[in-house]
């Protein structure tokens, strides 16, 4: 620990890093609570495996094409937000199976992906760095568009609470008092494909569904609403984040999987003891 914070305040790499997974931990926590709630965790990860197909269209334009602001986070924010819609779509208005349709989404988004990347000259090289995340690749303007999408996560969280708390926890009373049910869970969906992308740059597409609702799955047992589940959670994602970029540093082991590893056995820890707590107390 003593040479990962000799080096924190030496080199500007692991501040930027340090700085972006502490911005996307806001919106992990947040929207992550919103997830675990509502449960669609596996829309989440459909949506996550989408964004390759932006990343590899967006490098394929740049470096065939010559299009400068073809960049890998616009194409990742694009596909996100074309997967979430589509996905909520056609689950709403064309009555198909909602699994169907994620496996079909998920599919077709990481094979797209894949043939751009095949296509791309030597962009295959890079393929691992957004598959298992590239935390201490980032750079300054990096951070700029992480904490651009961060505040309108947050804002829309914060806008419109009580409408998502409504549609996470009765969605047929919400309907029935005059909620617009379809508007605010296709916003909903919109808002965990950007804090998706967000959470690509810290952990990767790979790993961003568990750092998506390990922190808010953990806080769920500890609180007994919805805003301190978020507060807990966003917390316990940064708490994840530095310590995972701290531990991986010294043995140079991948930060991503370094968090997800803590982030796992932690709610592993917790499930287990609140487990046997229960079991004790109702004896």
């Amino acid at each position: 620990m003593a040479e990962f914070l000799t080096a924190l305040g030496r080199y500007a790499f692991l501040q930027y890093a340090v700085a972006a997974g502490l911005l996307a931990s806001v919106a992990c926590g947040v929207v992550g609570s919103y997830v675990v709630t509502r449960r669609i965790t596996y829309i989440a990860g459909s949506v996550s495996h989408c964004i390759l197909a932006g990343i590899g269209a967006a490098k394929y334009l740049q470096t065939v094409h010559g299009i400068p602001w073809a960049t890998p986070i616009l194409g990742a924010v694009v596909s996100a937000l074309t997967a979430a819609l589509l996905i909520g779509l056609v689950s709403l208005y064309a009555r198909q199976r909602e699994d169907t349709v994620i496996g079909a989404v998920w599919a077709a988004g990481m094979a797209i992906g894949v043939l751009f990347i095949a296509r791309t000259p030597g962009y295959a090289e890079d393929l691992m760095g957004y598959l298992f995340g590239n935390i201490l690749l980032l750079s300054p303007r990096d951070l700029l568009v992480i904490l651009i999408l961060d505040a309108v996560v947050v804002g829309a969280g914060i806008i419109w609470y009580d409408q998502f708390l409504a549609l996470c926890f009765d969605e047929e009373y919400a309907r029935l008092r005059g909620l617009r049910v379809e508007i605010y869970y296709l916003l909903l969906l919109c808002m965990t494909a950007i804090t998706v992308v967000l959470l690509v740059s810290v952990v990767g597409i790979i790993l961003v569904i568990a750092l998506l609702t390990l922190p808010a799955a953990i806080a769920g047992h500890f609180v007994r609403n919805l805003w301190q589940m978020m507060v807990v959670a966003a917390l316990l994602s940064a708490a994840f984040t530095v310590g995972g970029i701290a531990a991986s540093y010294g043995p140079n082991l991948p930060s991503g999987a370094t968090i997800i590893v803590i982030a796992g056995l932690t709610y592993l820890l917790v499930a287990a003891s609140s487990g046997i707590v229960r079991r004790l107390k109702y004896r």
